[in-house]
């Protein structure tokens, strides 16, 4: 079964809960077949959610269908917050979220417990169009004034004062954002409210009230689409997408006062040091450390801890563990990050508590 369409929700005002949520059964879209062969596993998952890790996911369902041919895995990426949406109503085994469920969202899931395995890390650019414009240095308190609305020229002074080997163009500014409920959002706006609290004003949540005069795209490569085609245009899009679509992008300020080029090196620099709560939930940006990108941000696979049968266990256990294991090996050439060796353990270490 393919995961059913669905509108995009849209929350304001998120505060993230750090703790496991705790929920009653529903059935599970899965359509298992019996499997006859130890190890092997058989049937269909459905997923969706988080388009930051729709590029992997799907390079990873094509390789896992070499290992386990009677499995077939479905993801559609439609933004983080509908595919929790997606998971709450019972119309996926699982689903792709780059922040943890807002405490807007608890009650959609009735109880149950929800376990979050994390599966990957990467940068948010800070890309731009600017035709002959390359080498550019960003701050947050730029970043800040820049998505408030309160620089609206590339020539302002406090972005030449930054950049005084760049001719900086009168051009105006024209803001890339996200129009579904985005974990890209919920961290990048994060990243400003930690990193300059007394200066951003629009909170941190899936969804922020931009400027009206912003122009929003469907998913990051919606948002990079918006970029590509504006010039003039800045906006928050991951590494892999950016760079699948050929943007630009700026050094960002990180916390020991460097400028950081984005890249998964520099992911993993500010991953490596990330506190982890019990039920694996962390954020990485403005993570401390002198080569560490400022924005970088990581992403979950959602899954109830309690299937309806063995079966369904069986095929999560299998599929996530592949993530987790092998699937890792797959990040690099993707432009992601591999997790930390010492969250990937983590992760795998819970994979037990899925049950049927």
């Amino acid at each position: 079964m393919q995961p059913r369409g669905r509108k995009r929700i849209t929350v304001g005002g998120v505060a993230v809960l750090a703790g496991v949520i705790a929920l009653s059964a529903c059935s599970s879209p899965a359509t298992p077949s019996n499997n006859n062969t130890t190890g092997a596993v058989s049937g269909t998952l459905n997923g969706a959610g988080s388009t930051f890790q729709n590029t992997f996911q799907q390079a990873a369902i094509s390789q896992f269908k070499s290992v386990q041919s009677g499995a077939t895995v479905n993801y559609n990426s439609v933004g983080s917050g509908a595919g929790r949406s997606d998971l709450a109503a019972g119309t996926v085994n699982f689903a792709g979220s780059d922040s943890p469920i807002p405490s807007t969202e608890t009650a959609n899931f009735k109880g149950k417990t929800v376990l979050y395995f994390p599966i990957l890390i990467g940068p948010i650019t800070m890309s731009y169009n600017l035709p002959g414009v390359s080498g550019l240095k960003l701050t947050p308190t730029v970043i800040a004034n820049i998505f408030q609305g309160n620089i609206t020229s590339w020539n302002n002074p406090a972005i030449t004062a930054i950049n005084p080997g760049l001719h900086l163009p009168s051009t105006p500014i024209t803001l890339a954002v996200r129009s579904d409920s985005s974990g890209t959002t919920q961290n990048f706006s994060l990243f400003l409210q930690t990193a300059e609290p007394s200066v951003w004003k629009l909170g941190s949540a899936s969804t922020i009230s931009w400027p009206t005069s912003a122009r929003a795209g469907s998913g990051n490569t919606g948002v990079a689409q918006v970029i590509k085609s504006t010039t003039g245009a800045i906006g928050y899009v991951d590494y892999a997408d950016a760079k699948a679509s050929g943007l630009t992008f700026a050094s960002v300020e990180n916390s020991a006062g460097k400028f950081i080029a984005p890249s998964t090196a520099a992911a993993s620099d500010a991953a490596s040091g990330v506190t982890v709560s019990p039920d694996l939930t962390f954020h990485a940006v403005w993570a401390p450390g002198a080569n560490s990108y400022p924005i970088t941000y990581q992403t979950w696979v959602l899954a109830y801890q309690k299937q309806p049968n063995a079966t369904d266990a069986k095929l999560l256990q299998s599929y996530i563990g592949y993530l987790l294991g092998n699937g890792q090996d797959l990040l690099p050439s993707l432009n992601y990050a591999k997790l930390p060796s010492n969250i990937d353990s983590m992760a795998k270490g819970q994979l037990n508590k899925i049950s049927g």
